[in-house]
């Protein structure tokens, strides 16, 4: 009897620890569970506040442009410099990036869009003298380039004749459409290309099976582009009706086009940008923004959006 019970007991040891080693394995799972869930809502939740912030800022900016340029120069001047800033350091390592060159760069980015405004928007100043900022900055950063031997000239110009027309040159043609418009259509252009994310997002996340571009960005789906367009064009006709003399809408046909036209430049943008940092193997292109990344992935589909929309009122009014 002694001799039966011996081995039943031992087996009975070994269930009991192989189900304790269960137990805790469950557990442990359970706990990680929880740890993501709550990394997911975190990051949800700052999301959520930068993009409040984010909007504070660019509604506080371009609403009041009528009577004052003073936040809109400051904000978008804010912009330009901290994009800028971000090229330098995620196209080569931060130790080696030239302050000087970068703080150049900064200025000269500022001063193209300065420039234009006042181009656009002060009458008493002869217009060749709007472009003597980007004039100067031009002439000093070759000169500055000859003082750096070390450094593959090509390449550092490069990179920076490119942040200067990828960044500062589409911002400062937001000059032309509000000139053209009004200022609360700079506003709508935002306003749709923030629809037309979110709808994406939210479509592509639900129903997305067919990629976009899967080369370079696997996780856009052609339903989630399909549903941002749509849920813009919806969002557009809507607000034309009750909120058209707030946002000094034009004609309805005007507006569902510019509506039609934000949506696909921006998706292009942002595709522009993903494939840039796919290229340098990045994820973010940086760090400022809790949830988002750096001031780069916030502006990236505006950069494509500007050009596209300022094309697209120029044949209109032609017409």
């Amino acid at each position: 009897m002694g001799l039966i019970s011996y081995p039943i007991l031992r087996n009975d040891k070994k269930r009991g620890r192989g189900n304790l080693t269960q137990s805790n394995l469950a557990i442990r799972g359970e706990i990680k569970n929880l740890t993501q869930s709550h990394e997911i809502v975190k990051n949800f939740i700052l999301r959520v506040i930068s993009s409040i912030i984010y909007v504070a800022l660019i509604a506080g900016a371009i609403l009041p442009l009528d009577k004052s340029p003073v936040a809109y120069l400051i904000v978008f001047s804010l912009f330009i410099a901290l994009a800028i800033n971000e090229v330098h350091h995620f196209t080569h390592d931060a130790q080696t990036a030239s302050w000087l060159i970068i703080l150049l760069d900064m200025l000269g980015g500022i001063g193209l869009f300065v420039g234009v405004y006042m181009l656009c928007f002060d009458a008493s100043i002869a217009p060749v003298t709007c472009f003597i900022p980007i004039a100067a900055y031009g002439f000093l950063r070759c000169v500055v380039q000859l003082y750096r031997p070390r450094q593959n000239a090509f390449l550092s110009l490069q990179r920076s004749f490119f942040a200067i027309t990828y960044i500062a040159l589409p911002i400062a043609l937001m000059n032309f459409i509000v000139k053209m418009t009004s200022p609360a259509t700079l506003l709508a252009i935002f306003i749709f290309i923030w629809i037309n994310d979110a709808g994406a997002y939210c479509i592509g996340s639900l129903i997305g099976k067919h990629r976009l571009f899967e080369r370079i960005s696997p996780k856009k789906s052609w339903e989630g582009f399909f549903g941002g367009f749509l849920l813009t064009l919806a969002a557009a006709y809507a607000l034309y009706f009750y909120g058209g003399t707030l946002l000094q809408a034009p004609r309805l046909t005007l507006w569902m086009g510019l509506a039609a036209v934000v949506p696909i430049a921006a998706t292009f943008g942002d595709l522009t940008e993903s494939l840039i940092k796919r290229s340098l193997g990045l994820k973010d292109s940086g760090k400022l923004i809790p949830g988002h990344g750096g001031i780069l992935d916030r502006i990236d589909s505006l950069l494509l959006a500007v050009p596209a929309a300022l094309i697209y009122f120029v044949i209109t009014t032609a017409s």
